[in-house]
């Protein structure tokens, strides 16, 4: 997959108006590689993103260059969502690199459509390590293992591919499934009336004893 990407030379609140043109600021870095500053296709950049993700190898064309990158980093403005500004980083691609896949659930708990289970997801994405050529797109984690109540899904159930080191422990969950929550009727307090007839006792005396008085006089 290739980017068309430019070296771009605005900086600071000028790249509000490279924004405006419909252009996103990125930086370009890497081990043993010198910064560059660049720009990218807001269209462009959102089909590559959406085929790549974070974690698959693109290739950057910068002027007459085509240099392997992956999306490293994507800062999104903080109302629209937009893409604000993008980091790639360039790979060599006999070098292994760390980052992070995302996980794909897939297929429907037997828990929960048969007692009622509630799936707690522990994690959306696992740390792996591999050559640029060998990160997989996606991980993908089959729900139909749950079949039944207090059933986990671990790191070390999820198939790995070829060339791929998880960086997390093996006895980490990604998925559970959870007995279903019940909401307990809470019922209301007994009301303590002994002290309330008490009172009443005392008031009914005192309006006797009033009226008492009152006669004598």
């Amino acid at each position: 997959m290739d980017l068309a990407v430019k070296e771009r030379s605005s900086f600071g609140k000028k790249v509000n108006a490279l924004r405006r043109e419909g252009f996103i600021p990125a930086e370009l870095y890497g081990h043993g590689v010198k910064n560059v500053h660049l720009s990218v296709s807001v269209k462009d950049f959102a089909k590559i993103y959406a085929s790549a993700g974070e974690n698959t190898v693109i290739t950057l064309a910068v002027g007459g260059e085509k240099l392997p990158a992956i999306i490293h980093h994507v800062e999104r403005h903080y109302i629209s969502g937009a893409p604000a500004h993008v980091d790639f980083y360039q790979v060599n691609m006999k070098e292994k690199i760390t980052a992070y896949v995302p996980i794909e659930f897939t297929g429907e708990s037997p828990a929960v459509r048969e007692k009622g289970a509630v799936i707690n997801r522990s994690m959306d994405e696992i740390e792996v390590e591999a050559l640029p050529n060998d990160l997989p797109h996606q991980l993908t984690v089959d729900l139909s293992a749950l079949d039944d109540i207090d059933k986990t899904i671990y790191v070390r159930d999820i198939p790995t591919p070829k060339g791929v080191t998880f960086l997390v422990e093996g006895d980490t969950a990604v998925a559970t499934a959870a007995a279903p929550r019940v909401e307990e009727e809470t019922a209301a307090p007994a009301a303590d009336v002994s002290a309330v007839k008490v009172e009443a006792e005392e008031k009914v005396a005192e309006r006797s004893a009033g009226k008492a008085d009152e006669e004598k006089k």
